[in-house]
């Protein structure tokens, strides 16, 4: 192995709106984590979710909202920005959505099960400009159960101005 410049591995998933390009994929025996490129553009979203690991976002183009909760559970929507960097600890909900004109892009690093997970919940890009089916969007909730993920339901997203 040696040092890479711009990894890809001409992997990526359309879930659904946003879009992720791994740069390092979950599978690679030769690192710790995931590493990916997210892309979420104008009027999409990422819904209401949580995971018992952490996940880090540096914005690199864009701005979105992010939705922060605090200690007794209110919730309340946070711009970031270009250049922004996004912590997300362990088991907290979180969703972004993109209220501006331009994509969003993002620089994320998470853990390989995450990333796994992503790889399952998704689909391949070349079928993006498919409209998704029911059973798409199903899937997140079936997959999520199973990595021990939380997804909130449609009222759950509706609650926060997310409508599925």
């Amino acid at each position: 192995m040696s040092i890479a410049k711009n990894p890809t591995t001409d992997l990526g998933v359309d879930l659904f709106g946003p879009k992720i390009e791994f740069l390092i994929a979950p599978e690679d025996s030769q690192s710790d984590f995931c590493v990916m490129k997210g892309i979420i553009p104008p009027g999409e979203f990422v819904p209401l979710h949580s995971h018992p690991e952490t996940e880090d976002f540096l914005i690199l183009s864009g701005e979105v909202q992010v939705l922060k909760q605090g200690p007794q559970g209110q919730s309340e929507w946070i711009t970031a920005k270009t250049g922004d960097y996004i912590h997300v600890p362990i088991n907290v909900p979180h969703a972004f959505r993109n209220v501006g004109n331009l994509p969003v892009i993002q620089f994320i690093t998470a853990t390989k099960k995450l990333g796994q997970f992503l790889l399952e919940t998704g689909r391949p890009l070349a079928n993006a400009a498919k409209p998704a089916t029911p059973e798409d969007f199903a899937r997140p909730a079936v997959i999520g159960a199973r990595y021990g993920f939380w997804i909130a339901t449609p009222a759950e997203n509706a609650a926060i101005g997310i409508h599925l």
